[in-house]
C-alpha cells in the first residue's frame, strides 16, 4: 500500500500549503511549507526548519498530555512536510456563522485553550480558523507554527485577548461570546485543581491570567482613544 496518496488542496497561504489525502489508508492532512522567496534560501531553510521543529514537538508533547491536537504520522525536515491526522469536522468560524451550534461550544474552546496554557503553550495564533469542531462538537486546536512555552501572564493574556478581538470583530452578533469561553477557560482549573509544573516551571493559574487579559484589555482601550 502506498503510504500517502494526495487529494484535493484544502488550503494555499503565504506560510504553508494543506492538502488532503490518506496516509496508508486513513484520512490524513499533508501540510507543506512554502518557500519565502524574498528571504534568501539558506535563512530560509533554517528558519523553516526551526519553526517545524518546534511545532512537532510541541504537538506531540501536547497529544502525550491529552490535549486537544491532531497526532502527527510523518515528518520530513527536508521537504518540510507533515504528515497529520485529518479532524473531522468545521473551523469554528464556520460553525459560529451557520448559527447551528451546542450552546456549550464556547465553553468547550474556552477548556481547550486552558488545557494549553495549564502545560504552558502559547498557541500564538488563536484565530477562530485555527480551532477546529469535530462533528461530535468537541474543540480541537490547529497549526502550531507559532506556538511558544509561555510561563509569563502577558503572553498567555495575550493568547486570549487576540481570540476576544476576533470574535468582536467577526462574531458581533454573538451575545457575550467571550465570556463563554472564559468561564470554560476558567472552568477547568475549578476541575482539575492547580496546573502541574511543566518543563521550565509553573504555568500561571488561569484567574491569574483573567486579570491579565482585563489589564490588557484596559490597555488597548486606553490608547484607542
Amino acid at each position: 500500500m502506498q503510504a500517502w496518496v494526495g487529494g484535493e488542496r484544502l488550503h494555499l497561504g503565504a506560510e504553508a500549503e494543506v492538502i488532503s489525502g490518506s496516509w496508508y489508508g486513513r484520512p490524513a492532512i499533508l501540510k507543506k511549507r512554502r518557500q519565502r522567496g524574498w528571504r534568501h534560501p539558506d535563512l530560509d531553510k533554517s528558519l523553516t526548519s526551526k519553526r517545524m521543529t518546534n511545532e512537532i514537538k510541541l504537538t506531540i508533547w501536547l497529544a502525550e498530555k491529552g490535549a486537544p491536537v491532531p497526532a502527527i504520522w510523518d515528518v520530513d525536515l527536508d521537504e518540510a512536510s507533515i504528515i497529520m491526522e485529518k479532524i473531522d469536522g468545521r473551523p469554528l468560524i464556520e460553525v459560529l456563522r451557520s448559527g447551528s451550534y451546542d450552546n456549550n461550544l464556547l465553553n468547550k474552546v474556552g477548556r481547550a485553550i486552558r488545557f494549553f496554557h495549564r502545560n504552558a503553550v502559547n498557541h500564538g495564533d488563536l484565530s477562530t480558523n485555527n480551532i477546529l469542531i469535530t462533528n461530535e462538537g468537541e474543540a480541537i486546536l490547529i497549526d502550531l507554527g507559532l506556538a511558544t512555552r509561555e510561563y509569563e501572564l502577558e503572553g498567555l493574556g495575550i493568547d486570549l485577548h487576540v481570540l476576544h478581538e476576533i470574535l468582536r470583530a467577526s462574531h458581533p452578533d454573538i451575545e457575550n461570546a467571550m465570556d463563554e469561553v472564559l468561564e470554560g477557560y476558567l472552568g477547568l482549573d475549578n476541575e482539575l485543581g492547580e496546573a502541574p509544573e511543566a518543563p521550565g516551571g509553573q504555568p500561571p493559574s488561569a484567574k491569574d491570567v483573567l486579570k491579565r487579559l482585563e489589564q490588557i484589555m484596559k490597555r488597548v482601550r486606553y490608547h484607542g482613544r
